[in-house]
């Protein structure tokens, strides 16, 4: 299935509630023979249960952050997935990931460069979904350069002058979560990170390892690979392939029944 057939058919077979706007329109859209096999998948689609997304955990479920180290992996043994996506070289993939978020109610946390103009393209389209708390930004630093080769003064920059940029832009703190670019950090630059108010550097525990250009096949299998109860998952918000997999990354989610959040769904801030 293509994906606008997809967002068609997900606001019947995925969605609680009415359709989306954007479904709407991308439905109105078809040609009349998209839209006459579409009628037939919706036929065939309401005799089967629909499936929903698991919606976040309650608020009174929150548990406080676990001092020391990085955060690897969420807490217990239950059935939450923190999927997280990095970067932001491509407007275009940050504008899909955004609008797949809006369609599904899969629910992310990006940590964004500043640098890009993606996060000012965008902007109109991500601050609803910042502001209701279905999309968590994170700080990734301004121009992703390696932490452990600058001074502690210019990791006290990086970080600042991103979360100043994510504050003007979206109206949101992305403190206290850091994602220290390709994961290298130390005593030193957490030490810095903490002196900028960033106590929790953020790594992961799997990856969809579309930091370069994969295949869309190769992205599935590490979702299958590493979807999984409790998971950190990390993919990157600059290669197109990702943006034609999102079905299939839904249909995992579903099949494994697990409930996507943010960090902020899981852990009380400090």
């Amino acid at each position: 299935m293509d994906r606008r057939q997809f967002l068609c058919t997900l606001a019947a077979a995925t969605l609680s509630g009415a359709a989306t706007a954007a479904g709407a329109t991308a439905c109105s859209s078809t040609s009349v023979g998209i839209a006459t096999a579409a009628a037939d998948e919706t036929t065939t689609a309401a005799q089967a249960p629909a499936r929903s997304l698991l919606p976040p955990p309650p608020t009174s479920a929150r548990v406080p952050l676990p001092g020391g180290g990085a955060l690897t992996a969420l807490p217990g043994s239950g059935d939450l997935l923190a999927i997280t996506v990095d970067d932001g070289v491509n407007s275009e993939v940050v504008r899909l990931y955004t609008q797949f978020a809006k369609d599904t109610g899969v629910r992310l946390t990006y940590f964004a460069n500043g640098q890009y103009a993606s996060w000012t393209d965008n902007a109109a389209l991500l601050r609803p979904l910042v502001e209701s708390g279905q999309i968590q930004l994170g700080n990734h630093t301004w121009s992703h350069s390696d932490l452990t080769t600058l001074s502690k003064s210019q990791v006290v920059d990086e970080l600042t002058k991103n979360g100043k940029f994510l504050r003007n832009t979206y109206g949101v703190d992305a403190a206290p979560y850091f994602r220290p670019p390709y994961g290298k950090h130390n005593a030193t630059t957490d030490s810095a990170a903490a002196d900028a108010g960033y106590t929790v550097p953020t790594l992961w525990y799997g990856s969809l390892s579309d930091s370069s250009l994969v295949t869309e096949d190769y992205i599935v299998s590490m979702a299958r690979q590493y979807f999984t109860p409790n998971a950190i998952v990390i993919g990157h918000l600059n290669y197109l392939p990702v943006t034609h997999v999102y079905p299939q990354l839904v249909d995992v989610i579903l099949d494994r029944k697990l409930r996507t959040v943010t960090l902020d769904d899981v852990f009380i801030r400090p």
